[in-house]
């Protein structure tokens, strides 16, 4: 077998990269190689079609092994398990502790609290933690700053009283005051915080080597719709004033290492995810590497890893499903610590137990049926994705210089830097949103005509959908459903692509379409459309065509309805010498026509 092995690979030559462009240019017929097949990305460095060995053989991270520094390739050497979590509301301790208890029966090793600040004692984490054995489920708590040095005193004295292994006991206490200026608080309380209960909280845990307490919740960027990018760059300058103020403050590097956390997103740019989470890992080990720690192990960057709601819907909600399992998938090929898939339903509402259930089973499809907790880091040796993970580093190693120019994370979150570059993302998204340069499935791309929003309301007016959802709810407050009729006629190659197109482009409105499969004559079309009762008569035919059908259509429908005619014909100007005012085609803002239709509609 290996001798025929070996003379089938000497039968066949490798074409080189000089002979894949030529045979690509000949297939491209003239176009341009760079417009055309070169993606340029948001993270700031471009994509090629295709990628060979020579590509990666410059690249260091091939080289690397799972388990050692710079942990590229994963802080594993032997299997690639991660935590399923969850996240449980814990105001109430018996509640909270019941439904953990059930969960951790449904596939759930990672549990996450959130207790209000004024609950935090010792007889409430008795109660929450009764019957839970913490030395086999990873542990995870969040609660007022003020109140986290109460609360991890408290854990420390109930593990000790249960006689658990220090070492067994893993999770975390999520203490991250200057996410809160991020959201606004201000400045000087959020200082005092820092100063007063860093080092307490790191000490306190100090002998819990797998339990740890100061957190970067880069999450909540991702959720504001940061690029990869953005949200890894930032997420390592954060992670570094954490590093650089307990050190500072007397913490040794090993131990303040060791106590740090990362709560990252997990955005639908599926490979680039990927390529984040082992980039990550790699710059932060150098990062940490810096501090002269005592081991490599410091240098691990442990994440854990949340499926964002920057994308989510709450028309076609279902797709989320769809979105949120491709995010899983790359997080867990990626390596993490653990993962938190964000259920469904919660763009619009508090998720229910059937919601959180699918979220559960998510994970255990991608553990017990796809085995993707065996395989240590199956990306390693892709072209692609390594060369991936190198761009990557080097924008968002850019991104974290830049911050540390201005003096640190703190200082640039203090002066608005960080949250102006992430509103200015944001912004630019939504835009190329509106202009459907981005794609929402279910949304400004393929919408579910038929759907009612059946008293759903976003939660989250900064999710790219938000805009698009806003006037679809709008246009079902109307009084009436506008109705939009497609007069197709002439080419029926064209007419068909166009009122495909236009059906799609009018849904996202809320608007109900009536497609056709075509007229003999306009006036036949026109006299169709008013039977149906039409709002929005839209002319469907090939550019060439509308120079005969558009203006007599125009003029027989005599303004009982909006007329629209579908594409940028090159006699444009002259429709709209003869009063055809509204066109629509792929360079249109689709957003800003769709609100401008149903300010002519009265809506």
């Amino acid at each position: 077998m290996s001798n025929t092995k070996e003379k089938l690979f000497s039968e066949f030559q490798a074409p080189t990269k000089q002979e894949w462009l030529d045979k690509i240019g000949v297939d491209l017929k003239g176009a341009d190689f760079q417009k055309r097949l070169v993606w340029k990305t948001p993270e700031g460095f471009s994509v090629q079609p295709f990628y060979q060995r020579d590509d990666v053989e410059k690249l260091s991270t091939p080289y690397s092994m799972p388990g050692e520094f710079p942990f590229v390739r994963g802080n594993k050497k032997n299997d690639n398990t991660w935590y399923i979590r969850q996240e449980i509301e814990a105001d109430d301790a018996k509640a909270a502790n019941a439904k953990a208890l059930d969960i951790l029966n449904k596939g759930i090793d990672s549990l996450s609290f959130t207790i209000p600040g004024d609950s935090v004692s010792a007889e409430f984490v008795e109660v929450l933690l009764k019957d839970i054995y913490c030395d086999c489920v990873e542990l995870n708590f969040n609660t007022c700053k003020r109140h986290s040095v109460e609360l991890a005193e408290i854990l420390v004295a109930y593990f000790e009283k249960k006689g658990y292994d220090k070492e067994k006991i893993v999770g975390s206490i999520d203490w991250d005051p200057m996410d809160k200026i991020l959201q606004g608080k201000p400045v000087d309380h959020i200082m005092d915080v820092m100063n007063t209960y860093a080092v307490p909280l790191v000490n306190t845990l100090k002998d819990y080597p797998n339990f740890r307490c100061i957190t970067v919740n880069a999450v909540n960027l991702s959720n504001k719709g940061a690029y990869c990018m953005q949200e890894l760059g930032y997420a390592l300058a954060w992670g570094n004033e954490y590093m650089q103020q307990l050190t500072d403050a007397g913490v040794d590097a090993t131990l303040a290492a060791k106590k740090i956390k990362f709560n990252m997103g997990i955005s639908e740019n599926y490979f680039m995810e990927i390529a984040k989470f082992r980039a990550g890992r790699m710059l932060w080990a150098e990062i940490v590497k810096q501090y002269n720690p005592q081991c490599d192990c410091a240098c691990q960057m442990i994440v854990n890893a949340i499926t964002t709601e920057y994308n989510m819907t709450i028309f076609d909600a279902h797709v989320n499903l769809l979105r949120s399992q491709t995010e899983t998938m790359s997080a867990a090929l990626a390596g993490v610590h653990s993962i938190v898939v964000t259920p469904f339903d919660a763009a619009y509402e508090k998720p229910d137990d059937f919601s959180e259930r699918i979220a559960r089973n998510q994970q255990l499809l991608l553990k017990e049926e796809c085995h993707f907790n065996i395989v240590v880091d199956p990306s390693a040796g892709s072209y692609y994705i390594e060369t991936l993970t190198e761009s990557l580093a080097k924008e968002a190693w850019k991104e974290f210089l830049a911050v540390e120019e201005k003096g640190g994370f703190l200082e640039a979150i203090k002066s608005g830097a960080v949250q102006e570059d992430i509103d200015a993302t944001n912004a630019k998204r939504h835009t190329l949103a509106a202009q459907r340069r981005e794609f929402i499935l279910g949304t400004n791309q393929f919408p579910n005509f038929n759907e009612k929003s059946e008293g759903k309301r976003p939660l989250n007016n900064t999710r790219l959908a938000a805009d698009f959802e806003n006037l679809r709810l709008a246009t079902e407050g109307a009084a009436k459903q506008p109705v939009a009729f497609m007069l197709t006629i002439g080419s029926l190659v064209w007419r068909q692509a166009r009122a495909q197109f236009s059906c799609n482009f009018l849904a996202s409105a809320g608007y109900k379409v009536i497609d056709n499969l075509g007229f003999p004559t306009v006036e036949e079309g026109i006299e169709a459309a008013m039977k149906v009762n039409a709002d929005i008569v839209v002319l469907c035919s090939s550019d060439e065509e509308y120079a005969e059908y558009a203006v007599p259509a125009f003029k027989a429908l005599n303004n009982r309805a909006m007329f629209v005619v579908a594409g940028a014909p090159e006699c444009m100007e002259d429709l709209k010498k003869e009063g055809i005012e509204n066109f629509i085609h792929v360079k249109v803002n689709q957003l800003e026509t769709l609100k401008e239709f149903n300010a002519k509609l009265g809506i």
